[in-house]
């Protein structure tokens, strides 16, 4: 990262921090964003250069900063000995466990569910499954490549949406609910994996399953570990 780059990533989080304090009040929104710029004491064209949509840029900029947070856990823990659905649900409570303030989640989910912005919801959405795959090693690089961002995208949507209503001591409630979703989708994956398996299935499925595989995986798609997200991992 170069020194401009370094700065401007340090601004954007001290801007950041001033929001936090207003957003559970006013939300992510101008009025919050104003106030950050006032208390950072940045200067606004500067701020405004940072986060040309405002409040919207510092939203996403915190979920990138949880999603930062969850590849440092990561990083840190000793996953080697769990099966592979348990990395998973290690990544998935790592992630939520990075989460501050859930009001700030809350706010955020009420400014991602507006039309004009709900693209930038599902794409944070989107960005923090397919960085789980790529830290824990996914290389898939067909169909398999989106479907497993997709289930992993709707298991940790539901879990954040538990989540948020959880009182239960140290989130244990929540905890159980996840590994209820990821037993779902392994017991998708298996029947998959047997339709996959099929010599008749196979071949009335080899047609769509050639077009879907020419779908190629966005620049920067995953690069490690090989498998898939079945019950065999």
């Amino acid at each position: 990262m170069t020194e401009t780059a370094e700065k401007m990533a340090a601004d954007r989080a001290k801007l950041l921090e001033a929001a936090k304090m207003h957003v559970p009040f006013d939300g992510w929104t101008e009025v919050s964003f104003k106030a950050a710029v006032a208390e950072s004491e940045l200067d606004p064209a500067l701020a405004r250069a940072l986060c040309p949509r405002g409040a919207v840029d510092l939203a996403l900029a915190y979920h990138h900063a949880g999603d930062a947070e969850m590849v440092r856990r990561l990083e840190e823990a000793d996953l080697s000995q769990m099966r592979f659905r348990d990395r998973i649900a290690a990544a998935v409570r790592f992630r939520l466990e990075a989460i501050e303030d859930r009001e700030l989640v809350r706010r955020g989910m009420t400014l991602f569910a507006l039309p004009q912005y709900a693209g930038d919801g599902t794409r944070a959405l989107w960005g923090t499954a397919d960085l789980i795959w790529r830290r824990l090693g996914d290389s898939s690089d067909d169909i398999n490549w989106y479907t497993k961002r997709m289930t992993l995208s709707g298991v940790y949507g539901s879990t954040v949406l538990y989540w948020l209503g959880d009182d239960s001591p140290d989130h244990q409630a929540t905890w159980e609910f996840l590994d209820r979703r990821i037993d779902e989708v392994m017991r998708f994956e298996k029947v998959k994996a047997q339709v996959r398996d099929n010599p008749v299935l196979g071949r009335l499925l080899a047609g769509p399953m050639r077009l879907l595989s020419h779908i190629h995986a966005p620049q920067g798609a995953p690069s490690d570990l090989p498998g898939q997200f079945t019950s065999r991992q």
